[in-house]
C-alpha cells in the first residue's frame, strides 16, 4: 500500500490516478506527525490491500480513525454521476483536505473526466474561476458562512458553474443568502462509504437507490458503496446487508426526495419530550448574524437532574441566552429552545474539523452557563 502525503497534490494526484487504473492501493494521509500516526496505525499499511483501492479516514463522533475501503469502480462511478448530474467536465477547484472523502472526490473526479485540479486556500481568498469552460468547487457550511462577509470572495463564487455544500447540514437562511448573490449552490449528502454525495439536492444520483428502513434509518444501494471498513470485518457486516448500506442517519421520503433529519443519535429526552438536535443544529446554523452561522455554535443534551437531558448550546458568538431564544422561537418547538448557552473562546474540533460533541459534554461543568 503506498502512503502520500495528501497536502501535495503533485504526489495525491499521480497516485490517485495509478491506483483508479487498478494500481496498488493507496492511503492519503494529512500533514503532521501525530494525525498520519494515528491513521496509520488503524489501517496499519503494511498489510496486504487489494490493488485499485483507495483508503480514506474518518473519525465519526468518536474521534478514533476508521479506514474505509472505496474501489477504483466505487470512485469512478460517482465521479462520473456526478459529473452528470451537474452538466458535464470542468475544472475543479480543491479547498478541503485531500485525505477526506470529499476533498479526495474532487481529485477524482477531475481526473475520470481528465479535467483541471486547481489548489486554493480554505478561506477562499485565492479562488479564481477557469476562464473558457465550467468550474466547480465543493465546500462546507462553514466556508460558505464565511464567504458571506466577503464580497470579492461572493463575486467570484458567482461565476462558478456548481458550487457542492456538503458536511453538514445548510440552514435555510445560509442557502436563501447565497443564492440571492448569485451563487449557484448544489446541497449535497452522503459520507466516506458512499465516495462523498450521492443526493443533490434531495434528489438521489442516477446510480443512487435510496430508502427508509427501521427507526427512520436512511439506507442506500448502489455502485458507489464502499467494499467495507479496512480490517473491520464484523463492522462492516453491521452495516452492510444484501447490497444496502445501513447509515446512521434518519431520513424521510416524499416522492423520490430525501429530506435528512439528523443522526440516529441527535434525539434525546428532556422532560420526557424527545428533541432533535439536529433540527435544532441546522436551525442555528442558519442564524447568520449576531456572530452565529455554521461552526460558531453546538447544540447539546447535557445530563440534569430535574429534565434527564436538558438542551443547550455551546457558542463563540456574543449573543446572551434570551436573546438566542427569541431568535429561535418561531423555528422550533418549545421543547427544544436551549434553556441553557455556554460561551467558548473556541470549540474543540475532531480531526474531521466537525464540532467535538463528547468533549463539550464532558467539560460542561466547567463552562460559565447562562441558565434558564
Amino acid at each position: 500500500m503506498l502512503t502520500v502525503d495528501a497536502t501535495h497534490p503533485d504526489l495525491l494526484v499521480p497516485a490517485l490516478r495509478r491506483t483508479l487504473a487498478g494500481g496498488p492501493a493507496l492511503l492519503p494521509l494529512p500533514s503532521g506527525t501525530t494525525a498520519a500516526r494515528a491513521i496509520t496505525g488503524a489501517v496499519r499499511p503494511a498489510e496486504p490491500a487489494a490493488p485499485g483501492t483507495v483508503i480514506v479516514t474518518t473519525s465519526g463522533s468518536t474521534g478514533q480513525p476508521k479506514g474505509i475501503c472505496l474501489s477504483a469502480a466505487a470512485i469512478t462511478a460517482s465521479a462520473e454521476s456526478t459529473l452528470r448530474s451537474l452538466g458535464g467536465p470542468g475544472a475543479w477547484h480543491l479547498a478541503l483536505p485531500a485525505h477526506y472523502v470529499a476533498g479526495l472526490m474532487v481529485i477524482a473526479r477531475a481526473i475520470v473526466s481528465d479535467a483541471q485540479v486547481l489548489t486554493v486556500r480554505s478561506d477562499l481568498d485565492d479562488l479564481h474561476p477557469v476562464a473558457g469552460g465550467r468550474n466547480y468547487l465543493s465546500i462546507v457550511p462553514t466556508q460558505a458562512a464565511r464567504a458571506l462577509q466577503q464580497p470579492a470572495v461572493l463575486e467570484r463564487l458567482a461565476a462558478f458553474d456548481a458550487v457542492l455544500l456538503g458536511g453538514g447540514a445548510a440552514g435555510g437562511e445560509l442557502l436563501d443568502r447565497l443564492t440571492a448573490q448569485g451563487v449557484r449552490v448544489r446541497t449535497t449528502y452522503g459520507m466516506s462509504e458512499t465516495c462523498g454525495g450521492c443526493v443533490y439536492d434531495g434528489s438521489p444520483l442516477d446510480i443512487t437507490e435510496v430508502r427508509i428502513g427501521a427507526g427512520q434509518r436512511i439506507e442506500l444501494r448502489g455502485p458507489m458503496l464502499f467494499d467495507g471498513y479496512r480490517l473491520q470485518p464484523e463492522l462492516t457486516a453491521r452495516v452492510l446487508a444484501d447490497g444496502w448500506f445501513v447509515t446512521s442517519d434518519r431520513g424521510e421520503l416524499a416522492g423520490d426526495r430525501l429530506r435528512v433529519l439528523g443522526r440516529v443519535d441527535d434525539v434525546v429526552i428532556s422532560g420526557g419530550v424527545n428533541v432533535d438536535l439536529a433540527r435544532l443544529q441546522t436551525r442555528l446554523d442558519g442564524l447568520t448574524t449576531d456572530g452565529l452561522g455554521p461552526g460558531r455554535a453546538v447544540a447539546l443534551g447535557v445530563p440534569d437532574p430535574e429534565w434527564g437531558q436538558r438542551v443547550v448550546v455551546a457558542t463563540t458568538a456574543p449573543i446572551g441566552l434570551t436573546a438566542l431564544r427569541d431568535r429561535l422561537t418561531d423555528l422550533v418547538e418549545p421543547a427544544a429552545l436551549p434553556r441553557g448557552l455556554g460561551r467558548v473562546d473556541e470549540l474543540p474540533l475532531l480531526s474531521s474539523g466537525k464540532p467535538d460533541r463528547r468533549s463539550l459534554i464532558e467539560n460542561w461543568p466547567m463552562i460559565e452557563e447562562e441558565r434558564r
